[in-house]
């Protein structure tokens, strides 16, 4: 395999050089716009206020998109935990088992201890139990409150 010659960056370039400039332009020229009629009792105020609103709304979506890829990451992660978990505790892969999971599954199967995780991880994918149905059984919980 060929070393890397330099860190490669991960753009989405919808999001980071297409909206967010615009967004940023958008909600800086609206609101510099605004202040200039601030105080107004004008329908072009009236106008500026509401553009330059829904501006820095778009802008505080666009920010919140954020969020979103960093909690994409941390499923991703919590994933991972559970296949090595397992795989140490079982000495199995998750593979074959984790085909036939959700997500939501895989994340309540997070909660159980070490010692249940292996009989409940095949009960969640054999009897389809819900991730509340998989929670009521565990009962060496391991809570997680590092997670956002």
């Amino acid at each position: 395999m060929a070393t890397p010659t330099k860190n490669t960056l991960k753009f989405y370039p919808l999001h980071h050089f297409v909206l967010t400039p615009l967004a940023l332009l958008m909600a800086g020229y609206t609101v510099l716009r605004y202040t200039k009629v601030a105080g107004d009792d004008t329908q072009e105020a009236r106008l500026w206020f509401s553009v330059a609103a829904l501006a820095l709304i778009g802008l505080g979506v666009l920010v919140m998109l954020r969020q979103h890829y960093a909690l994409q990451l941390q499923d991703r992660i919590c994933r991972l935990e559970v296949r090595q978990r397992y795989f140490e505790v079982s000495g199995q892969r998750f593979a074959a088992l984790e085909k036939h999971l959700s997500l939501a599954q895989i994340l309540s199967l997070r909660l159980a201890g070490d010692a249940e995780l292996p009989a409940l991880a095949q009960a969640a994918a054999q009897e389809k139990l819900s991730p509340k149905d998989i929670q009521a059984r565990i009962t060496d919980f391991q809570f997680d409150f590092m997670r956002v």
